[in-house]
């Protein structure tokens, strides 16, 4: 009860930090990932048996972004890099969405948009998991992880394959495109948040980010 309390009551603002940037980050890349082999098929006629080699550069962006950005979260600041690391990933996906739905694109060129979309956006969802687990008490890291990924995942992991199928079902690009534009519009407003309220953390012990529970009963 007392790390419950610590998280949702005296940490209220860390709190919905920490579920803004989870469940966006969730929506975004289970919107894509789970939902990237239909919009092969259905808009770009790719055989089934060859969408699984489209996903290879999304895998070597991810792979990049983390490796190249990484080191400048404790170099340039928590705050600035992950509103930018939100931001870039919303404003790249809703240009990529609305490309897509103009028919500009070809499969390769899509996939070569994902691609640096998620270069940025792997960054931001691991600064998201890097934010749940270092602004709570010390005796809460692994608790908050666990519950903000549970939440996060069922609110953006569950519900976006199921938006995405649907629109996508529809045979309609730019119905896909204003699911692009939702989950864009969710990226967004987690980096404005992340401007506003986020915790300056870089070079910082965990003791001065949140004080311990154990400080407060030695009180």
């Amino acid at each position: 009860m007392k790390i419950v309390k610590a998280m949702f009551s005296t940490h209220r603002k860390r709190a919905l930090l920490g579920l803004i940037l989870m469940s966006s980050q969730a929506f975004l890349y289970n919107a894509i990932f789970f939902t990237y082999a239909l919009v092969l098929s259905n808009f770009f006629d790719v055989p089934s048996k060859n969408t699984g080699l489209y996903l290879v550069p999304f895998a070597i962006g991810n792979f990049l972004g983390v490796i190249v950005l990484g080191r400048l979260f404790d170099k340039i600041g928590r705050r600035v890099m992950i509103s930018l690391s939100y931001g870039l990933s919303a404003a790249l996906l809703m240009a990529t969405g609305y490309m897509f739905a103009q028919g500009y694109l070809t499969a390769i060129t899509l996939t070569a948009l994902w691609s640096v979309i998620f270069f940025f956006a792997s960054a931001a969802a691991s600064s998201a998991y890097l934010t749940v687990s270092e602004v709570f008490p010390l005796e809460t890291r692994a608790l908050a992880i666990a519950i903000f990924y549970s939440i996060g995942t069922a609110a953006g992991g569950i519900v976006s394959p199921w938006v995405f199928g649907a629109l996508i079902d529809t045979g309609s690009a730019w119905n896909v495109f204003y699911g692009y534009l939702f989950a864009g519009a969710l990226m967004t407003v987690a980096a404005v948040i992340e401007a506003v309220i986020g915790i300056d953390a870089e070079q910082e012990s965990l003791e001065n980010v949140a004080d311990p529970l154990s400080a407060e009963g030695a009180e």
